[in-house]
């Protein structure tokens, strides 16, 4: 079989409800790369709730994060890698504002650094639950242009916020909200999704569109398994993405899914 790109997913696709990777999962992507194929995490996570992932799975290749703002190969020096970023100022405007906008937290983050109006334990890794005095999010101490900004807001301001961000910033930002159960709403740059992430790594392994299957299950993916040689909906992912989607996973992301489809796509022995 000719060399693939294997772009997954993360929370809800490669991880099971616990937020982990199981045995078979990790022998399984294993597998693929061993049998040649790329196999890269493309994912919504900043790069430090993502990299530990990363490391458990042992691969060595590209990794994408912020939905495709972020592309770079972990503890490597990659001439290839990028970074789409925003403004200070939008961050420190967003700060201003963020009490009659109705923002409880502003997370503010790059490759290698976050900062934050306060610590929060509303949404554990993904907002920080401890800050030290240089991560408060102030003039001083953001001395670089964040890559994504990730509010969490009360539930009745959320048009107010992405209105306020349209008006001033829209013509480079892009407001995404992650909907479920939480009140969160990403800011990254216009235009940038998960697949242009996902193809610019094609483009450096020179994998053709139709040797890309890509795998998902939440309004994040849709670009990204809708723009794949063949992309597969996990079987809980949400109904828009089964609708773009090539096909389903038989199970969900709690019973191996992810694992028994590639098992079987690429006749893969574990």
């Amino acid at each position: 079989m000719n060399q693939h790109l294997i772009a997954i997913d993360l929370d809800g696709t490669t991880l099971n409800n616990q937020s982990q990777l199981t045995a078979e999962t990790i022998k399984t992507l294993r597998a693929a790369a061993h049998a040649g194929h790329i196999v890269s995490i493309i994912t919504g996570r900043p790069y430090r709730i993502a990299q530990r992932i990363y490391d458990q799975i042992g691969i060595k290749t590209p990794m994408v994060n912020f939905n495709g703002a972020l592309a770079h190969i972990p503890h490597e020096h990659w001439g290839k890698e990028y970074d789409v970023e925003l403004t200070r100022e939008l961050a420190l405007d967003l700060l201003a504002q963020h009490k009659q906008l109705g923002i409880d937290t502003i997370t503010v983050e790059n490759k290698f650094h976050v900062w934050a109006n306060h610590a929060s334990n509303h949404l554990p890794e993904f907002l920080p639950n401890h800050l030290a005095k240089n991560q408060l999010l102030t003039a001083s101490n953001l001395d670089a242009n964040p890559i994504a900004l990730t509010i969490e807001y009360q539930p009745d301001h959320e048009q107010e916020i992405i209105k306020a961000v349209n008006e001033k910033y829209g013509d480079y930002v892009e407001p995404r909200v992650w909907g479920g159960q939480y009140h969160i709403l990403e800011l990254i740059h216009r235009g940038t999704h998960k697949e242009s992430g996902m193809y610019y790594i094609a483009k450096q392994y020179n994998i053709s569109k139709d040797n890309i299957i890509a795998f998902g299950d939440e309004h994040n993916d849709l670009e990204m398994l809708d723009a794949a040689g063949r992309g597969v909906a996990m079987q809980n992912a949400i109904p828009a993405i089964k609708k773009v989607a090539d096909d389903v996973t038989p199970v969900d992301n709690d019973h191996n899914g992810l694992a028994k489809y590639l098992q079987a796509y690429f006749k893969l022995s574990v």
